[in-house]
C-alpha cells in the first residue's frame, strides 16, 4: 500500500488500519508459538532471582544408595576431660552426603589368538578367528551412550568425539561414531515396526507436526501417540497422505488433533485440542473490543474443569454439565460482534462445533487437548534449534526411530539410556 492508497482511504478506514498496525505480536499465550519464540523481558521488569522473603529453606534428600560410610565420635568428655576408648554406646544425630563421580575409564578386553604345535606330530593349528576380531571394537553401552547423546542431547559428532575424549579418554573418529548409528538402524527399525503395529490396533490416536529442514530443504517432523505407542516419522510433505499411509486403513474411534486439515476426518469422531483454541481466543482478549471473548475464555476454563475432573463424576452428572456447556457455547456463537478479532476466533470454534465436547463421551479416554502429542514432538524441536535440521532423510529416519522406541518405552516408564541399551544390547 503506497501514499496514494492511504489517500483514497476514509477516515474510519485509517483509524482501523492504525489499530491493527498497533497490536502486538503473537506470543506462546496467545497463539500456537513454542515459548522460545517470546521476547524475554527487559531485566528491570523482572523479578529478582533466589529465595523470597517468607520461603521455607529445603536441603536435599539423603541419598538411597551409599556406598562408603564415614562415623564421626567424639574423642573426650566435654565433662570430666575423660578419654573415650570407643566402645561406649552411642547415638545417631545427624547424616550427611557427599556425592561425587568416580573416574570412568574404558574397560579393554583384548581378545588373543594363539596357534600350538602338536608334540606328536608337529602340526601346528590355529585357533578359530574370535567374534571380537569381526566388526566394531565398541561395546554396546559406547553405542548406546552415542546413541542417547545424539539423539537427546543434540551434540553433533565433534563434540561427541571430545566428549569420548575429555570425559572417558576414549579416542574414537567421526567416521566411527557414524558407524554406531548405522549399525543401531536395523534394531530400532524393528523397535518402530512394533510401535506402528499397536498405533494401528488403537483406539484412540492424536497426530501434530512441526517443521524441520532435511536435505537443505523444508520437510515435516509428525508424530502420532497412542496408550500404548508414540511413533515418529519425518516426510517431506504436511499433507493428509502422510497419515493415512502411516495408518494403512485403520480408523480410530476418536483422533485428537488441532485445526490443520490434513490432520481431520481420520477417525469416527474428532476431538479438537481446546488449548489451541484457547491461545487464539486470548489474543483475541487481550486485544480486542468485545467482551465476547472474555466469555469465550470463562467457557474454555469451565471445559477444562470438566475434563480435569471427569474420571471421578457420576455419567448423570457429566451428561448435565455437557448440556450446559452446549447451551451456553451456542449462545456465544449467536452473539453479533463487530470486533474483527472476535469475529476470526468465533468463526474457528463455529467450524470445530462438533469436536468441542467429545472427551465426555470417551471419559479416561480421550482428553481434551493434544498436548501429549506436542510434549512428544518438544525434543525434536529443540533438536532442530540447535542443528538445524538432518543433512539426509536416513538420518532423520533413524532418529525418529529412535524417538519412537524411547517414547513407546516411556509410557511404561523406561527412562532413555535405559531403552536405547536394551534394543542395542
Amino acid at each position: 500500500m503506497d501514499r496514494t492508497d492511504l489517500q483514497q482511504l476514509s477516515k474510519e478506514e485509517l483509524i482501523e488500519l492504525v489499530i491493527r498496525l498497533q497490536r502486538p505480536d503473537k506470543t506462546s499465550r496467545t497463539s500456537s508459538k513454542p515459548p522460545s519464540t517470546d521476547h524475554k523481558q527487559r531485566r528491570l521488569d523482572s523479578k529478582p532471582g533466589g529465595a523470597k522473603p517468607g520461603h521455607k529453606g529445603h536441603s536435599r534428600d539423603l541419598s538411597d544408595r551409599v556406598d562408603e560410610f564415614v562415623d564421626y565420635k567424639p574423642g573426650f568428655c566435654l565433662g570430666c576431660g575423660a578419654a573415650f576408648m570407643g566402645d561406649e554406646a552411642s547415638t545417631l544425630i545427624g547424616e550427611y552426603d557427599t556425592i561425587d563421580l568416580p573416574l570412568v575409564l574404558p574397560h579393554v578386553k583384548r581378545h588373543q589368538r594363539h596357534s600350538c604345535t602338536c608334540k606328536a606330530c608337529g602340526t601346528t593349528v590355529d585357533a578359530p578367528v574370535p567374534a571380537a576380531a569381526k566388526g566394531t571394537p565398541f561395546g554396546p553401552r559406547i553405542h548406546a551412550l552415542a546413541v542417547y547423546l545424539k539423539t537427546f542431547q543434540a551434540l553433533s559428532y565433534e563434540r561427541l568425539q571430545a566428549v569420548f575424549l575429555d570425559l572417558y579418554g576414549l579416542v574414537i573418529s567421526q567416521g566411527a561414531i557414524m558407524n554406531m548409528f548405522s549399525r543401531s538402524r536395523p534394531a530400532f527399525q524393528i523397535e518402530a515396526d512394533k510401535a506402528i503395529v499397536t498405533l494401528r490396533q488403537a483406539d484412540v490416536i492424536g497426530s501434530d507436526e512441526t517443521g524441520v529442514r532435511i536435505e537443505g530443504t523444508n520437510a515435516f517432523h509428525w508424530v502420532f501417540r497412542c496408550d500404548g505407542a508414540v511413533v515418529h516419522k519425518p516426510d517431506y510433505t504436511r499433507a493428509g497422505e502422510v497419515v493415512r499411509t502411516m495408518m494403512n486403513g485403520h480408523q480410530p474411534t476418536v483422533w485428537i488433533s488441532d485445526r490443520y486439515s490434513a490432520q481431520q476426518k481420520h477417525g469416527l469422531h474428532h476431538q479438537t485440542c481446546l488449548a489451541h483454541l484457547v491461545r487464539e481466543v486470548n489474543f483475541a482478549h487481550d486485544n480486542g473490543e468485545d467482551d465476547l471473548p472474555m466469555r469465550l475464555k470463562l467457557w474454555f476454563g469451565r471445559a477444562f474443569d470438566l475434563a480435569r475432573d471427569i474420571t471421578v463424576l457420576a455419567q448423570s452428572t457429566i451428561t448435565a454439565k455437557r448440556r450446559k456447556l452446549e447451551r451456553e457455547i451456542d449462545a456465544m456463537l449467536d452473539t453479533k460482534t463487530t470486533c474483527d478479532l472476535a469475529m476470526k476466533v468465533k468463526g474457528r470454534i463455529s467450524r470445530a462445533r462438533a469436536q468441542l465436547l467429545v472427551f465426555c463421551d470417551f471419559p479416561d479416554q480421550v482428553e481434551a487437548t493434544n498436548n501429549g502429542c506436542e510434549r512428544a514432538l518438544r525434543p525434536a524441536v529443540i533438536q532442530r534449534k540447535v542443528t538445524n535440521g538432518y543433512r539426509a532423510m536416513w538420518a532423520a529416519g533413524a532418529e525418529a526411530n529412535v524417538r519412537t522406541a524411547v517414547a513407546t518405552a516411556g509410557l511404561k516408564g523406561q527412562s532413555a539410556f535405559q531403552t536405547i541399551l536394551a534394543v542395542i544390547d
